[in-house]
């Protein structure tokens, strides 16, 4: 995570706020960034090793049966690994609970860790518990479980359900603490060596941050996908739990090592319920049986306005914040709005994770596993990250071409599309040269004991549609991660980001609705479907956030508010949660 393009940056100790006129002329640069944010990034590189490398060997665990013989699942490379025997269906419905639930339970973790026990502390208890679910999972695969499809079946639904219980606390804090240990949080000016004045953007830094936290947890991602299906296909999936597990516990020993050293934001108590009480004020006598009329008032730019404290005649007597509080309301608001088309981008990248690794194990696979494949989408983004990062950015905004945060989630709905088009293009073709032809994935008699042979198109026909995602994944994902952070309150951004890995959630929900194109004949309709699905959300996305597109400075420069008569909460370095502050050691 070097400080390219800002190596020359902070030899000036004179800071100014940038003008009007400094905010559309100057360039645009990150500020450094503290060395003790790569740690948390490896707690995130091995928390991800670990959940990945366990979900990309569930769709053949549960899809195909136990090799004849094996009493682990695999057979030495010999034939398809599998264990529970269920078909693509049941697979698809499984892996799309899996991802329902790990994305659901964020928002109970962000609720508690926002109002009782805080980011550091939920991580430390969400990781204990995930490390019990993996431990469930690994009972699931071992040979004298395995053998028996019921028992096996139902202790690995345990397992996903635990996990799910630690993932919740811990994706929707892991990402408000590592951009937490930044130190500048406004827009100021500085002078380079060279002597170009230039502004040191914390919104551009977030995004540094972000993106190469994003690759730290793909490097995981990588590590533990290639590596756990060829534990499967030459040991057996015990060792495909096993391994991820042990990478695990490497999380609680560095979060140990950094209880003294992160700053943290204390918990503020529950101020959901009295953002929601805002909201609800804010909505009065603005809803009409006049669609027309509602929409209107809702949109007349008096709806924040109205509800400040110096506009009240009488205050509620819960009403002990100020008016920047309510504009803080209004950001985290926004932000979370911003996230209403995102299931629709979720459904395309979740095919990655069933179907298309379901489409490869009727390809020719040349001896690859079926579900290595699903690497190339992290292989691509470790690649792109620190391409995009280190030339296209930087050239934009030497340009001063602003390629804001908005522009590249439309973008990304759109890349996705055309990923799923590539999708069903290639289906269409395996249906054509299949000697099964709509039913490739079928057998060849009624028995069912000839499967349909392989057809001769190449597994790597694929790459296509992986890197189109990663491309997708770059531009709608990390920058939702940014929006959450930068427009989200101090004391809300747990939950912000929480909601924002909820609209995941939703995507599977949505996705069980396809589950009965999950199957032949009817995967070319899938794709399809979700490519336009994808569009639709892209286009409506643009078309009803794009007057906030030039309003993006305003926003990330809003003061902070106060609520209960403090001010809004600074990170400060707790020690083993005494309350008292500290320096954060360990900046570049």
């Amino acid at each position: 995570m070097t400080a390219v393009d800002n190596d020359d940056i902070g030899i000036s100790t004179e800071e100014t706020a940038p003008t009007e006129e400094e905010l559309h002329t100057l360039r645009r640069v990150p500020d450094q960034i503290p060395w003790n944010i790569y740690t948390i990034a490896f707690v995130e590189l091995c928390e991800r090793f670990s959940y990945y490398g366990t979900a990309a060997v569930f769709t053949n665990f549960i899809q195909w049966p136990l090799p004849a013989g094996s009493t682990t699942g695999s057979d030495y490379g010999r034939s398809q690994p599998g264990a529970l025997g269920l078909g693509q269906r049941t697979s698809t419905a499984l892996t799309t609970f899996n991802a329902f639930w790990q994305y659901t339970m964020p928002l109970f973790g962000a609720y508690v860790a926002d109002s009782f026990l805080g980011r550091f502390k939920t991580i430390a208890l969400a990781l204990s518990i995930d490390i019990i679910g993996h431990i469930v999972l690994i009972m699931s695969a071992i040979p004298p479980v395995i053998k028996n499809p019921g028992g096996s079946m139902a202790t690995f639904i345990v397992g996903i359900i635990i996990m799910g219980l630690g993932t919740g606390g811990f994706k929707p804090n892991i990402n408000p603490l590592i951009v937490e240990q930044l130190d500048l949080d406004r827009m100021v000016v500085r002078t380079l060596k060279s002597g170009e004045r230039v502004i040191v953007d914390p919104a551009v830094t977030a995004s540094r941050v972000y993106h190469y936290f994003y690759l730290f947890i793909n490097i995981g991602a990588l590590c533990g996908q290639v590596g756990m299906v060829y534990c499967e296909k030459y040991v057996g999936f015990w060792l495909s739990y096993l391994l991820p597990t042990t990478m695990l516990l490497f999380c609680p020993l560095v979060m140990l090592w950094g209880r003294k050293r992160y700053k943290r934001v204390p918990p503020q108590g529950s101020v959901l319920g009295k953002a929601f009480k805002l909201f609800g004020m804010a909505n009065r006598g603005r809803w009409s049986i006049n669609p027309l009329k509602t929409y209107r008032k809702l949109h007349d730019g008096t709806f924040w306005e109205d509800v400040k404290p110096s506009k009240m005649a009488e205050k509620p007597e819960w009403v002990d914040f100020n008016d920047a509080w309510v504009g803080e309301v209004a950001r985290g608001f926004n932000a979370c709005a911003v996230f209403l088309w995102y299931p629709l981008f979720w459904i395309c990248y979740n095919q990655i994770s069933n179907n298309l690794i379901s489409q490869a194990a009727i390809m020719r696979l040349g001896g690859v596993p079926n579900d290595v494949l699903t690497n190339l989408n992290p292989f691509a983004l470790i690649i792109i990250i620190p391409l995009l990062d280190t030339v296209v950015y930087p050239f934009l905004r030497k340009m001063r071409l602003n390629f804001t945060p908005l522009k590249r989630i439309a973008a990304g709905y759109f890349v996705a599309a055309i990923a799923m088009v590539w999708a069903c293009v290639l289906q269409h073709y395996i249906y054509q040269m299949s000697e099964c032809g709509s039913n490739a994935s079928g057998y060849l008699d009624t028995e069912k004991t000839i499967r349909c042979p392989e057809v001769q198109i190449s597994v790597w026909a694929q790459s296509g549609s992986y890197i189109l995602i990663a491309i997708s994944e770059i531009l709608a994902s990390i920058t939702s991660l940014e929006y959450a952070h930068s427009k989200a309150p101090a004391s809300m951004r747990s939950i912000v980001q929480a909601i924002c890995l909820f609209t995941s959630a939703i995507a599977s929900a949505i996705g069980f609705a396809l589950v009965y194109l999950a199957e032949d004949p009817y995967l070319v309709w899938n794709y399809g479907v979700v490519a336009v699905m994808a569009v639709v959300g892209g286009s409506m996305f643009w078309l009803q956030f794009r007057h906030l597109d030039g309003d993006e400075d305003r926003l990330n420069m809003l003061p902070a508010g106060e609520i209960n008569g403090n001010n809004a909460p600074v990170p400060t370095v707790l020690a083993d949660g005494d309350g008292k502050g500290g320096n954060s050691p360990g900046h570049v």
